[in-house]
């Protein structure tokens, strides 16, 4: 979508390249989804908690801030993680619009003559780079979550 119709959208001679594109096309992508996992977040706020701070006066700002959104963002970590771990994941289809991912260097390096016989190594290196990394990620957000956890508890 990045490579073919975002330059239909842009004024005439004005040309993006292909890392920028695929910037664009992520950012956007990933808003969309940040935007929705948020909304569902607010959405799981129980109504009683607006009519709790109604009753002790508490105005609109006052009541998102304090009230609303630490408990929505309680709420959304665990899939505002599995979105971040997604985006990771599909940076390889940066190869569509021509660039270098983890992956296609991987396969590049395989194709030579010289790595071709440790091709499962490097296959299994990076698939350990991915694991690793989205595992870390996972593991931050135990962390917070119950860091967040014990925050409630009385």
């Amino acid at each position: 979508m990045s490579s073919i119709m975002l330059p239909l959208f842009l004024p005439a001679g004005m040309v993006i390249g292909g890392l920028e594109r695929a910037m664009i096309a992520i950012v956007l992508f990933t808003a969309a989804y940040i935007a929705e996992v948020f909304r569902g977040g607010l959405q799981l706020v129980p109504r009683g908690q607006f009519e709790a701070a109604s009753s002790l006066g508490l105005g609109y700002w006052k009541t998102t801030f304090l009230i609303v959104l630490p408990q929505a963002f309680r709420i959304v970590i665990p899939p505002l993680v599995n979105t971040f771990i997604e985006v990771f994941k599909d940076t390889t289809l940066v190869i569509i619009v021509g660039l270098f991912d983890l992956l296609n260097t991987t396969r590049t390096a395989v194709l030579d003559i010289t790595w071709r016989p440790y091709y499962a190594e490097a296959y299994l290196f990076a698939g350990l780079i991915y694991f690793f990394f989205c595992f870390y990620m996972s593991h931050i957000s135990l962390l917070i979550e119950r860091r967040l956890a014990k925050s409630t508890r009385h």
